[in-house]
């Protein structure tokens, strides 16, 4: 599970955000990555070189699978589940004519070589994306990435058993499974809910008058299902104020968000495992800035890609996960 978003200011700024809602027991870290950074795929004996330096969320698990980030360019991508419908390629070292990456690595990958989506478009044309297990949940991770540019311009990319695909996204929504347009499809049976209620309506002779405000929204998902943060986070995004400024895109931001995280004992696997929002995270794609909170710690943390521009190594910045502080008045 995980809902993701793309918002933009009147400035022209664009963030993507996310929820990080799992199942299993999270360890993130907050990582800079230098432009120049070598690194080999856990695939092959093959390394690859970054372009650009990138910011992002990750966690070190024999190599560091990032989950979300933001480069210097501007070039920002987030990887949600997609179970039930990714399907990678196998991995054949006999063919030379693609590049073989691991799915949990592709995202570090765009992220370190691509300055836009059509960059990003151009590098999948190249690449054999291929399933491999990871040491959390010792499976497979059934991934599909969402993909956005300073420009506000997003896609989708997914990989099934009918091939690779990147999708325009207009809307800037992303969870999980269906597909990316199924989810679109799906969203012509909420086109009657607005943010206006009618103040009556008369069924023969009996005038019905709505309870208070909200009446327009009847019908809006409030539930946790894919499809139905897929609606919901999509109504409210295109119904919030467009944003003045990056403060204010980041309050919203991290509002809407709200409205489909999870808490902790709400959905529950068939492992018994409690599936919950680990953290929430917005970043600005002007600015290489992160802004992130976790469960236990609701106040917003930021940091930013320029500040540690000298750095020529790998570098965490930190666990997300702290304690909580309550301030008092």
């Amino acid at each position: 599970m995980c809902t993701a978003m793309t918002l933009q200011t009147l400035q022209d700024n664009t963030f993507l955000g996310r929820t990080m809602d799992f199942s299993y027991p999270l360890d993130p870290e907050l990582y800079v990555v230098p432009a120049g950074y070598q690194w080999n795929s856990i695939l092959s004996n093959q390394s690859f070189q970054n372009r650009f330096s990138f910011i992002g969320i990750g966690q070190n698990i024999s190599h560091v699978a990032f989950a979300d980030g933001v480069n210097e360019k501007g070039f920002a991508a987030a990887a949600l589940y997609f179970p039930g419908y990714a399907q990678y390629d196998e991995d054949d070292s006999r063919d030379t004519s693609a590049v073989s990456i691991a799915a949990n690595e592709l995202l570090g990958y765009l992220l370190g070589n691509c300055s836009s989506v059509d960059q990003a478009a151009g590098l999948l044309d190249n690449l054999r994306i291929v399933g491999t297990k990871d040491s959390i949940t010792q499976s497979v991770a059934p991934l599909h990435w969402i993909v956005a540019e300073q420009s506000g311009r997003c896609a989708v990319i997914e990989k099934t058993a009918g091939g690779l695909y990147l999708w325009n996204n207009p809307l800037g929504i992303l969870s999980n499974s269906p597909d990316f347009s199924w989810h679109m499809t799906n969203l012509r049976n909420y086109m009657n809910i607005q943010p206006f209620q009618r103040p009556e309506a008369k069924w023969n002779s009996v005038k019905l008058t709505p309870f208070g405000q909200g009446a327009g929204t009847t019908g809006l998902p409030g539930d946790y299902t894919p499809p139905g943060r897929f609606v919901k986070t999509a109504y409210q995004k295109s119904h919030i104020p467009m944003p003045a400024n990056d403060r204010e895109a980041v309050i919203s931001g991290f509002h809407v968000m709200a409205g489909v995280s999870i808490p902790k004992g709400i959905v529950v696997t068939n492992r018994q495992t409690t599936d919950y929002t680990q953290y929430t995270a917005f970043m600005s794609l002007s600015t290489a800035e992160y802004y992130f909170k976790t469960y236990d710690e609701s106040g917003i943390t930021t940091a930013r890609l320029q500040d540690y521009a000298q750095n020529s190594a790998l570098m965490s910045l930190g666990k997300l996960n702290r304690p909580t502080v309550f301030t008092r008045m």
